[in-house]
């Protein structure tokens, strides 16, 4: 390969992040709260004359050769790391971007697969850098939805918005509340004192093979049983012998909750509504699994505030809030309780709230 670059090398950069509370109510136009973490993905870019997108990264091998106009077929791109690269050109392109070439390197300090939403920070990343040698400016709402067509092209992931939209309007220092209604966002400031400690349980979390497609199809014969297209327009009365449906209804009010509790400077009200949403999670939507909830209980034994299980469950990560002093004494001391409970391993980070993504600092 003969590299044609031109013009000066570019850093964008787009943090992971990790949802706080609002489990399974995303595709039901619920609410939820998330924050960007300070890791991220970050891609350096420069123009090609010669309309190809060729992309590397520093974590895996194989090289990216990609037609800059998009049309390459995403769930083809070889190697597999690369699809969600053809998917961001696909839906660029059809957003206007010009097939501009690029050279893209990529480098990374979220874990892949760790539960940090490495895969939106990665869309992100490489969106912003296409959009910059093109000259193309989309705003953030188009900027995340394009990163979400590209996961569902590249990857077949039927991921809602609230990744890539964090990874992208986030704000240091604070959460973001989601309506994903309205996809309005709202920046609730996180207590000084209160740190987020996020631990992956060591059991794989693949949703393809789990029963979450089932779950998801339960809440929404539920819906429809009330001539509903979404929950979140479900009242309390309407869903109380209707499990599924209980927990998405309750936990929309839990997420108000949470983020009153957030604008009123309550810290003590938000564990127990971790823990409740963990509950729900667990016996209502039954997506929990016993590993989960162990980690769950020694976070809390630990000293963390409140956990809840992150994600779509059956695995992955569990998010607790702990006071700052002690949250990496808090999350070593839960590691262990947990790996003597359950013979695994887990591996645990202390995150801080981030700024949403852009050009990256040298």
């Amino acid at each position: 390969m003969h590299d044609t670059a031109r013009g000066s090398r570019r850093r964008f950069r787009a943090p992971g992040r990790v949802n706080l509370i609002g489990g399974q109510v995303d595709y039901h136009e619920g609410l939820v709260v998330s924050m960007a973490v300070d890791r991220d993905v970050v891609v350096e870019v420069r123009a090609r004359a010669d309309a190809r997108v060729f992309a590397r990264s520093d974590a895996v091998e194989g090289v990216v050769d990609l037609a800059a106009d998009g049309s390459d077929e995403p769930s083809s791109v070889h190697p597999a790391w690369g699809r969600p690269v053809g998917g961001v050109l696909r839906a660029l392109a059809r957003r206007g971007r010009t097939p501009v070439g690029a050279a893209l390197d990529v480098s990374s300090t979220l874990p892949i697969g760790g539960g940090l939403s490495s895969s939106a920070a990665f869309e992100v990343a490489v969106a912003l850098a296409l959009c910059d040698v093109a000259g193309l400016t989309p705003g953030p709402v188009e900027l995340a939805t394009a990163c979400q067509e590209a996961e569902h092209a590249g990857l077949g992931v039927p991921c809602g918005i609230q990744d890539q939209l964090t990874s992208i309007a986030a704000r240091r220092g604070h959460v973001m509340l989601l309506d994903c209604r309205t996809l309005e966002v709202e920046h609730l400031l996180l207590p000084a004192d209160v740190r987020v400690v996020v631990i992956d349980s060591g059991v794989p979390r693949t949703l393809a093979g789990s029963p979450w497609a089932q779950r998801r199809a339960e809440s929404f014969a539920a819906a429809s049983s009330l001539g509903l297209r979404a929950l979140r327009d479900a009242t309390p009365e309407q869903v109380r012998d209707l499990p599924r449906a209980r927990h998405v209804v309750s936990e929309i009010a839990r997420v108000r909750a949470f983020a009153d509790a957030l604008r009123a400077g309550d810290t003590g009200s938000l564990g127990g509504l971790l823990v409740a949403s963990h509950e729900s999670s667990r016996d209502d939507m039954e997506v929990s699994i016993s590993e989960l909830d162990v980690l769950v209980a020694c976070l809390v034994e630990a000293g963390a505030y409140g956990a809840r299980l992150t994600g779509g469950g059956f695995g992955g990560c569990v998010v607790a809030l702990a006071p700052r002093a002690r949250a990496a004494e808090v999350a070593r001391s839960a590691s262990a309780a947990y790996e003597s409970r359950t013979g695994r391993r887990s591996t645990a980070w202390v995150v801080a709230p981030a700024d949403g993504a852009g050009p990256a600092l040298s």
